[in-house]
């Protein structure tokens, strides 16, 4: 049986790319009594009618997926933010980061609008990508306008499946643009379902950018600690992490407890209050989170 890979769900019919060739496939009635629904991203086994239309049989294990957008097998989550207008929030990139080290899914860090910035702006924009760096992400700076950092960013993009995702109006769509020029007569269709974000939109869509695929999708319209434990956070803060084996004792939160490794970092400076602080404030939020039923 043919395989393929889903770059399209709409009203109920997976668009499946097998080869070039894209077949309009409907999902068998075995998925919806194992409750299973495809995804885009997911590859699968169809039954081909004719040339353009199928059934899909059976779909692959995934190594991840995510509900918000509905979405699997995302090998990267580029992270888009401005470094000014709007400015640029490490308080907002830090949810980002732990939902997206939650999920398994490798986040790159791409501040954009770096053409607006002022000699001080600048500066500063610089020693946060640095601290940033410091905690082992990869951070380009970019502008849609000069192209600056483009030729950073496209190798990352080859042969893996990436997922943009950051707030309104930090210039998603036209970075879109910039490294797919023929998506320019869909800036605004873009711009409404990647820039202000019509999140309740289903519609997912996986875009081909040179030899790669990026999803075209309202981003993550959740930016909740749904389903991560307090015990979880510290595994989403890389350099916490990594302080975290001088604790003394297991289980560690690094709130109150002597001889904490992390605590140390910070008091050294070799682990940013802010983020620090962010982890602290993500786990309180955690903690107060009411309980699902």
């Amino acid at each position: 049986m043919p395989e393929g890979k889903i770059v399209k769900a709409l009203s109920g019919f997976y668009y499946v790319l097998h080869g070039e060739t894209l077949i309009q496939c409907r999902g068998r009635g075995v998925f919806r009594k194992n409750k299973i629904t495809p995804l885009v991203g997911d590859e699968v086994v169809f039954q081909a009618e004719n040339d353009l239309e199928g059934y899909i049989l059976e779909v692959k294990e995934r190594k991840n997926e995510l509900v918000r957008p509905p979405i699997a097998n995302v090998d990267q989550a580029i992270l888009v933010f401005s470094a000014v207008e709007p400015d640029f929030s490490t308080v907002l990139l830090d949810r980002f980061l732990v939902l997206v080290e939650f999920n398994h899914i490798q986040p790159l860090i791409c501040i954009t609008k770096m053409d607006l910035t002022n000699h001080e702006e600048n500066e500063k924009i610089s020693a946060y990508a640095n601290q940033y760096r410091a905690a082992g992400y990869e951070v380009i700076l970019t502008s849609s306008e000069t192209e600056m950092g483009i030729e950073l960013l496209s190798p990352h993009i080859e042969n893996k499946i990436s997922v943009f995702a950051g707030q309104s109006g930090v210039g998603k769509s036209s970075l879109l643009n910039v490294l797919r020029p023929d998506l320019e007569l869909k800036t605004n269709d873009i711009s409404s379902h990647l820039g202000r974000g019509k999140h309740t939109t289903r519609h997912v869509e996986l875009i081909k950018v040179g030899n790669g695929l990026i999803a075209d999708t309202p981003g993550f319209s959740s930016l909740e600690f749904i389903n991560i434990e307090m015990e979880d956070l510290t595994f989403c803060f890389p350099e916490i992490q990594k302080a975290s084996e001088k604790c003394k004792f297991r289980g560690c939160l690094h709130v109150s407890e002597p001889k904490c490794g992390v605590k140390t970092a910070v008091e050294s400076g070799e682990i940013p209050n802010y983020r620090y602080e962010h982890y602290l404030d993500f786990l309180q939020e955690i903690k107060e989170r009411k309980p699902r039923y």
